[in-house]
C-alpha cells in the first residue's frame, strides 16, 4: 500500500520525507558523490591541457561554485527532492522542468552504472575466477542494499567510505609532500609551474581542460535531491552545495598539484590512465599503489550508493507531481519513508546497463547532460530572483544576475568544448525526454501538476 506520509501541517495527502539529515551529514554525500579524488583523470587531463590540470580545476571550480550558490538559492524557495527538476519548471517553465528532470535522471542513471561497471572490472581483473556478470551484479546489490535500510544507513555508510577515501589521500599527500622536498627542497614544493608552464601553455589546450575536468566538480547537485531530508533545508542545503563544491576544489588542487610535481613530464606517460596510480607507487612503492587500488574502488562504491539515492529521490518528486505514474514512484515504504519501489527499478536498469551497454566516453556523455541542467538551473535562478524579484527583499545586481548569468555562459562553453559524441548523446536523451513530456500532455496543452512547497 501507499505511505501515508503527508506534508507537515498539510491537509491533503501528499507523500513526504522524513527529515532526519545533518549539514554534516548532506556535505559528506556531496563529497562522497562528486568523488574526493580527480585522480583517474590526471593523465588524460594532463595531456588535453598541456600539463595545467591545476589551473583548470582552479578556473573551474569559480563558474561551479557560482552554479552551485544558484541549487542552493533556489532549494531555500523550493526545499524538494526533485531538485532542479523542481526549479526550473517553477523558475522557467514546467515543461522544460520535465526535461530537466529526465536528464537528471539520466546523469544519475550513468553514474550508477559506470560506477557499476568499474567495480565488476576490478573485481574481475583481481579475482579472475569471479565473472564480470557476477562481479557488477555485486556492486548493483551492495548499493541496494544500503539504500533500501534507509537514508540514515545511507548517511552513515557515506561517513564510513569517507573515513577510508580520506585516509588514504592524506597518506598520499603527506608521502608527495616528503617526496618532493627530498628531491627538490622547498623549490619543488612552492613553484608557479603546475599552474602555468610558459613552455607549453596553449589557450585553446587549457579550454578543453577546463571543460574535461569541470566534471570533478558534478555531485553538488545532488545534495539538493535531499532537501526533504534533511533539518532547516533553507539553511543547511544551501551552505551544503557551495560548500562541497568548495572543499571538492581546494582538496582536488592539492592533490593534482602535488601529482603534477612528482611527475610534471605529462609527455612521457607510458598509460595516461594510470598516471595517478603510478604516482602513488612512486611516492609510497607498492603498499600505497594497492591502497590507491582499494581507494578508487571505494569511490566507485560511493558515487555508485549516492547516485542511486539522487534519482531514487527525483523520481519520487516526479511521480509525486503526476509526472509518472504516481502509485509506483511516488510511493514510500511505511517504516522507513524510503522510495523502494524505485531504488529496486534503478537497481535493475543498473544491472542491464552493465551488460548491455558500450560505456566507453560515458564521463563526457554524463557531463554533456549534467551541463544542461546546470545551464537551466542558472537561468532559473535569474528569473526568479531579478526578474520576478521576492517580496521581501530587493533584486540584487551582482548576486541575482551577474552570477548566475556567467555561470550559465560557462556551462554553454563547456558543452561547447566536449567531444561531440557526448554532446550528441545529450541531444538524444534530451529529445526522449522532450517527446515523452509531449505525449503525456497531449501535445504541451496541459499543464504537468505541481506540488506546493509553502508549507514545507
Amino acid at each position: 500500500m501507499a505511505s501515508d506520509l503527508t506534508l507537515p501541517g498539510s491537509s491533503t495527502d501528499v507523500p513526504h520525507l522524513r527529515r532526519g539529515l545533518t549539514l554534516w551529514d548532506l556535505i559528506l554525500y556531496g563529497f562522497v558523490m562528486t568523488s574526493p579524488t580527480p585522480g583517474p583523470q590526471l593523465g588524460n587531463s594532463q595531456v588535453i591541457s598541456h600539463g595545467h590540470t591545476v589551473s583548470t580545476l582552479l578556473i573551474g571550480m569559480i563558474p561551479m561554485a557560482l552554479t552551485a550558490l544558484s541549487f542552493g538559492r533556489l532549494a531555500r524557495i523550493y526545499p524538494s527532492a526533485g531538485s532542479a527538476y523542481t526549479y526550473t519548471s517553477r523558475g522557467l517553465n514546467a515543461h522544460l522542468g520535465f526535461v530537466v528532470g529526465w536528464a537528471m535522471f539520466v546523469e544519475y542513471m550513468i553514474l550508477v552504472v559506470s560506477s557499476c561497471v568499474y567495480i565488476g572490472l576490478l573485481v574481475n581483473r583481481l579475482l579472475p575466477e569471479v565473472p564480470y556478470v557476477l562481479a557488477a551484479a555485486l556492486g548493483v546489490g551492495v548499493i541496494t542494499y544500503v539504500n533500501l535500510l534507509g537514508i540514515r544507513w545511507t548517511a552513515l555508510t557515506n561517513k564510513v567510505l569517507m573515513f577510508l577515501m580520506t585516509a588514504v589521500l592524506v597518506i598520499f599527500m603527506l608521502l608527495a609532500i616528503r617526496y618532493i622536498f627530498h628531491l627538490q627542497g622547498w623549490h619543488g614544493l612552492v613553484s608557479l609551474q603546475p599552474f602555468y608552464d610558459p613552455h607549453t601553455f596553449d589557450l585553446h589546450a587549457l579550454a578543453m581542460g577546463i571543460a574535461f575536468m569541470s566534471v570533478t566538480y558534478v555531485g553538488f547537485d545532488g545534495v539538493t535531491t535531499l532537501a526533504e531530508e534533511v533539518k532547516n533545508p533553507k539553511r543547511n542545503v544551501l551552505l551544503a552545495t557551495v560548500l562541497v563544491c568548495v572543499l571538492t576544489g581546494v582538496f582536488s588542487i592539492a592533490q593534482m598539484y602535488l601529482a603534477q610535481q612528482v611527475w610534471p613530464e605529462f609527455q612521457n606517460y607510458q598509460n595516461v590512465d594510470t598516471v595517478f596510480m603510478d604516482v602513488a607507487r612512486r611516492v609510497g612503492g607498492v603498499l600505497l599503489f594497492d591502497a590507491m587500488a582499494a581507494c578508487i574502488f571505494i569511490n566507485f562504491l560511493g558515487t555508485g550508493l549516492t547516485g542511486q539515492v539522487s534519482s531514487a529521490r527525483l523520481l519520487f518528486s516526479m511521480g509525486r507531481d503526476g509526472i509518472l505514474p504516481r502509485k509506483i514512484f511516488a510511493r514510500l515504504d511505511p517504516k522507513r519513508a524510503n522510495p523502494t519501489y524505485n531504488i529496486w527499478i534503478i537497481a535493475i536498469l543498473a544491472f542491464l546497463g552493465t551488460q548491455g551497454l558500450n560505456w566507453e566516453g560515458a564521463l563526457e556523455a554524463f557531463f554533456s547532460v549534467t551541463l544542461f541542467t546546470y545551464a537551466a538551473v542558472n537561468l532559473a535562478c535569474l528569473r526568479q530572483f531579478y526578474w520576478l524579484k521576492q517580496a521581501d527583499r530587493k533584486p540584487r545586481l551582482g548576486v541575482d544576475a551577474i552570477a548566475p548569468f556567467l555561470a550559465f555562459v560557462f556551462c554553454l562553453a563547456d558543452w561547447w568544448y566536449l567531444p561531440w559524441k557526448a554532446n550528441a548523446f545529450g541531444l538524444v536523451a534530451l529529445g526522449v525526454g522532450l517527446l515523452y513530456d509531449g505525449i503525456i500532455t497531449r501535445g504541451f496543452r496541459t499543464q504537468p501538476k505541481m506540488i506546493n512547497f509553502s508549507q514545507v
